[in-house]
């Protein structure tokens, strides 16, 4: 998913997770965070290395998650 993409996510839309998908969820709000990916930058975490990429808060049955907005893909959009 580009970040063009990831902007047209909107609270209210269900969305899973692009791989590994047992579930939907339904978006609850946006925030900023920073995520090692260790593939891209390797197993020695230096914070001060990364910028704050764009999750969506997930609603799920049994709680919320936090998943950045590149690892997820809408099923169906809010209106």
């Amino acid at each position: 998913m580009s970040n063009l993409e990831a902007i047209d996510f909107k609270v209210g839309d269900i969305v899973k997770l692009k791989l590994y998908a047992t579930r939907a969820g339904v978006v609850t709000d946006f925030i900023d965070r920073k995520c090692w990916r260790t593939e891209q930058h390797g197993k020695n975490v230096d914070w001060s290395k990364i910028d704050p990429e764009k999750h969506a808060v997930v609603l799920f049955d049994d709680g919320v998650m936090r998943i950045p907005v590149v690892d997820l893909e809408v099923i169906n959009k809010q209106r």
